[in-house]
């Protein structure tokens, strides 16, 4: 193939992904996007494609580096952000490879409302990123609130791996402690204004017909059993025990969220609508959590 600028290297490179009928579910939602990502990483420039930058030229070393990008994504269907080791959220870059979940959470979007009207977020002191994966909440709500000390846990040592990583690129060591539990079982005599997760929520019948891309992700992090709910109601069992009186719990259930329903049809979950998609993820305070505990503890 011969070429000579970005725009015309990029606009093959939609072509090919279309063609190809790829899945776009990893940090980009259409093929004409992915391409101008992969583009951008091969010339190691920012995503920011003017008119001008677009008709620039473009090396050999580039182009080959961008048709071998182009291929592995279609020929192996591997996440684009598994080819760059990098994905964004709250404009935020993070390392990440097959080791943790590309970040995708809409949870970023409260992150950027600042929680608003759920908490005042300048009365949280003390936050819990649980299930944390790469990090990516945990940290961003560090990097976006600097007066909160957050802790960051998860089960999975090759995710802290990664996590670990992204608290010193973010340079984050004194406000954002790795935790290696269970759920809550290794964090004892903590408390927290806020619990935030976005757990395994991906029930066996989801699972069954993920695309192949999601085949690359470490199965322990969508996983959660027939209905999806392995981790959340031992989760609703435990969060009272380490929220204070005032604080909240938002967890993102996705797909799963029907199933929750229908097991606590009593509960009052607060249901959060997000403005640039996403669903799913429900909110419950402390106090709700203390008054429906014998109803998470009889499930």
């Amino acid at each position: 193939m011969t070429k000579s600028t970005m725009k015309e290297l990029i606009l093959w490179g939609k072509q090919q992904l279309e063609n190809a009928d790829v899945y776009f579910g990893h940090g980009t939602e259409n093929a004409l996007d992915e391409s101008a990502y992969l583009m951008a990483y091969a010339r190691q420039i920012e995503a920011d494609f003017s008119d001008e930058k677009l008709e620039q030229g473009v090396t050999s070393d580039e182009q080959q580096q961008f048709e071998k990008l182009i291929a592995q994504r279609i020929e192996k269907r591997i996440p684009a952000a598994y080819l760059t080791h990098e994905a964004w959220f709250v404009g935020l870059p993070f390392y990440v490879d097959e080791r943790v979940l590309v970040p995708r959470s809409p949870i970023a979007e409260l992150i950027m409302d600042g929680f608003t009207p759920w908490i005042d977020i300048n009365n949280v002191r003390h936050a819990l990123d649980l299930c944390t994966g790469s990090g990516c909440i945990g940290i961003a709500l560090a990097k976006h609130f600097p007066h909160i000390q957050v802790d960051i846990s998860d089960l999975s040592d090759q995710a802290l791996q990664v996590a670990n990583k992204n608290i010193q690129a973010h340079q984050l060591n004194d406000r954002v402690q790795a935790y290696r539990s269970n759920l809550f079982s290794d964090l004892a005599d903590k408390h927290y204004d806020l619990i935030i997760s976005n757990p395994p929520y991906v029930d066996a019948e989801d699972m069954a017909a993920l695309p192949d891309e999601y085949r690359h992700e470490p199965e322990l992090g969508l996983t959660a059993g027939n209905d999806g709910l392995d981790l959340v109601i031992p989760m609703l069992q435990q969060a009272a025990n380490y929220l204070r009186p005032g604080g909240i719990l938002i967890v993102e259930v996705g797909n799963s969220e029907a199933a929750l329903q229908a097991r606590f049809p009593q509960v009052p979950f607060t249901w959060l609508e997000f403005e640039h998609g996403g669903h799913g993820v429900f909110l419950l305070e402390y106090e709700q959590l203390v008054a429906c505990q014998d109803i998470f503890n009889n499930a």
